[in-house]
């Protein structure tokens, strides 16, 4: 992203919300100083300033660090949120600027929470799963062209040597990408708490946790576990308008990154006969008849209750399921989900 839409908004003693300024700046330290310049330039007279963006993958994360490092109050809203609350609002289009005027009238009305950046870590941490993810991709594409190659007619020697040095590299990366996110991991000893905490629900290894805390930043942008279900697209949609039925799915507009790596963990602990899981998928199995639908409800279950561990610093307790639900309430409600949730995996 070469650049950012900035809107100006202030809020009057009547409530009104009233937009002052609107620029656009280059995504760079230049472009954030001249941001700064511009705010102080229109607003000499404001007491309070909080800086509203949205979490728009890595794009935002430069900006954030340099307001906070400058002592400026920074809150980042999840695109889902900021989305739906302008759609409530009456927006019917999207671009740069109508975005920028909608965070800025959300500051203005709402008080947001305050961003606190998490460790540096955890960013590292990301960028390490990322990377293996890149590299595990790229050994499956040469994989399957080596496939391809070996069971043709014509099988050039060239190649196919090339090609097996290729994988050969890409395994070697792999094994020192996943020694280094655990040498990582045990250096911090918050992330390594955690990480014993955690792995000790039979199917989350190093790798799983280590790409679920990447992509969730330690969990810092979420409140509770349903901002989370919908930040990593499982957050079920419904069809349903008087006699019209329609398929009810998940949406899986988030964070496809946690859906890809929650699979095998799924798999593993239905397999493992956990009680809380098998029971989960035994229920959706028998009323779908698709197996698919009750691993992903285990996806998300598996999510959830790494949420709950991590917030209250718990350890996994396999007799003890009702460490997800805090109240019965939320159980419920947490319960009617997973019973709907009908989709087919990313």
């Amino acid at each position: 992203m070469k650049d950012f839409a900035c809107c100006l908004s202030v809020i009057n003693d009547q409530q009104d919300v009233k937009v002052i300024a609107s620029h656009k700046f280059p995504n760079s330290l230049t472009g954030f100083a001249s941001l700064l310049e511009w705010v102080k330039r229109h607003c000499k007279d404001r007491i309070s300033i909080v800086f509203v963006m949205e979490a728009t993958g890595v794009y935002h994360e430069q900006l954030a660090w340099f307001l906070h490092a400058k002592g400026h109050t920074v809150s980042i809203m999840l695109p889902n949120k900021a989305k739906k609350y302008l759609q409530a609002g009456g927006s019917k289009s999207k671009n740069d600027q109508i975005d920028a005027r909608g965070l800025a009238q959300i500051g203005a009305e709402k008080k947001l929470d305050e961003w606190t950046p998490p460790s540096e870590n955890l960013y590292v941490l990301r960028a390490y799963t990322r990377q293996h993810q890149s590299l595990n991709e790229l050994h499956t594409s040469v994989s399957n062209q080596l496939h391809s190659i070996v069971h043709s007619h014509f099988q050039p020697k060239d190649i196919i040597k090339q090609l097996k040095g290729t994988l050969k590299m890409c395994q070697k990366q792999l094994k020192e990408m996943e020694q280094t996110m655990l040498r990582l991991i045990q250096s911090d000893p918050v992330l390594n708490h955690h990480h014993q905490n955690l792995c000790a629900i039979k199917g989350i290894s190093t790798l799983s946790f280590a790409v679920i805390i990447g992509e969730t930043n330690g969990f810092t942008l979420f409140d509770n576990a349903a901002s989370l279900v919908s930040y990593a697209g499982y957050d079920v949609v419904e069809n349903q308008s008087g006699k019209h039925t329609g398929k009810t799915k998940i949406s899986k507009k988030g964070n496809s990154r946690i859906r890809r790596i929650l699979y095998m963990p799924a798999l593993c602990a239905v397999r493992e006969d956990q009680p809380q899981f098998r029971k989960l998928f035994e229920r959706v199995y028998e009323r779908t008849r698709i197996k698919m639908k009750g691993y992903v409800a285990v996806q998300k279950k598996l999510l959830v209750m790494m949420y709950y561990l991590w917030k209250k610093n718990e350890k996994y307790n396999p007799v003890f399921e009702k460490i997800v639900a805090p109240d019965k309430a939320e159980a419920t409600r947490d319960e009617l989900q997973e019973e709907v949730l009908i989709m087919t995996q990313n």
